[in-house]
């Protein structure tokens, strides 16, 4: 059984990621200790974790909140994401254990059922293990810190995509779980050229919904998929 720590670690974690705490807000840390049942020091110890990690920002005077994001880092975040992805799956075929294999797998098995159910926060989360897990298999210690940090920011702006308002909108979302079942062929034959091919055209998939999220901060999920109808080619012409 998990303890209070542990839980208030993985649960904090699962919904910035799923923008259930949105960009810069704060955590109450009363609050979290009531909820949880413990004391102010172990929920300090789990800040200071998370804010390791990337997830959140201690500053004095300010206390710890989410993440931002803004126009420079999602400006950053467009610019670096494919080159890193490439490197990663080079480096993923070449460096993979068969026990990661097996992780990978079992990952998409659950992006795949909570794709066919349409649960996007079950979705936003097992697609963010899936990279996570191919950042792991490339094995590179400069590399995987980046990742980590990439994929938080990439799960935020990534809700819009697990929430479907169209079919073409649809179809993506669906190419995606195949494209991520390609990924896991395409390793485990060792084929690089296939799998960098891939992360290219994984990108350009999600990459158009993504870019609706540069936007003033504070918009929820749904607000952004209404936002990019009124911002698509054929309203803007």
């Amino acid at each position: 059984m998990k303890n209070g720590k542990t839980c208030l670690y993985e649960d904090l974690k699962r919904q910035i990621l799923t923008m259930e705490l949105a960009p810069d807000e704060a955590l109450d840390e009363v609050i979290l200790s009531a909820r949880y049942g413990l004391s102010r020091t172990p929920v300090r110890e789990v800040f200071r974790r998370l804010a390791g990690e990337g997830y959140i920002d201690i500053r004095e005077n300010r206390g710890a909140r989410v993440i931002s994001m803004n126009h420079s880092t999602l400006r950053n975040f467009f610019l670096v994401a494919p080159m890193m992805y490439a490197a990663i799956g080079r480096l993923a075929v070449q460096n993979f254990t068969p026990r990661q294999l097996i992780d990978l797998k079992d990952t998409q098995y659950r992006f795949r059922h909570a794709t066919t159910s349409r649960d996007a926060l079950a979705m936003v989360v097992e697609n963010n293990r899936f990279h996570w897990i191919m950042g792991e298999m490339a094995g590179n210690p400069y590399l995987q810190p980046s990742l980590e940090r990439l994929l938080i920011d990439h799960a935020r702006i990534g809700n819009t995509f697990f929430r479907p308002r169209d079919k073409d909108m649809e179809q993506r979302l669906d190419l995606s779980a195949c494209h991520h079942d390609s990924f896991i062929e395409a390793i485990e034959r060792r084929d690089e050229a296939a799998v960098v091919d891939l992360v290219f055209e994984h990108w350009e998939l999600s990459r158009e919904n993504m870019e609706i999220f540069i936007t003033p901060q504070g918009m929820t999920a749904d607000a952004l998929v209404d936002l990019s109808r009124n911002l698509s080619p054929e309203k803007s012409s």
